[in-house]
C-alpha cells in the first residue's frame, strides 16, 4: 500500500520508521548524528533522516500538488 502523498516516511532514532504530514513541517536542523523536524504546533521530532532527504522528499510532495519554493540566490534561504 502506498502512502498518500503529503504523508512522508522517516525514522526515529531507535530505527522504528513513522509517517509524517509534510505540511506540518516547519524548519528542519541538521545536527552531527541526526536531524531535528519542528512543527507548526511547535513539536520537535528527532530522526535519523539527513536533512537532504527530507527536504527533497517534502520538496517532491509540493511539486506533486504544484507548489514550488522559489528561492532568490543570495536571500539566506537556500
Amino acid at each position: 500500500m502506498s502512502l498518500p502523498p503529503y504523508m512522508i516516511e522517516l525514522i526515529r532514532l531507535n530505527g522504528d520508521s513513522f509517517n509524517l504530514n509534510a505540511l506540518l513541517i516547519e524548519q528542519v536542523e541538521s545536527l552531527p548524528d541526526s536531524t531535528t523536524i519542528t512543527l507548526n504546533n511547535g513539536k520537535k521530532l528527532v530522526v535519523k533522516n539527513k536533512k537532504s532527504e527530507i527536504v527533497q522528499k517534502v520538496t517532491s510532495f509540493y511539486q506533486t500538488i504544484g507548489l514550488q519554493l522559489h528561492v532568490k540566490a543570495g536571500d539566506g534561504n537556500e
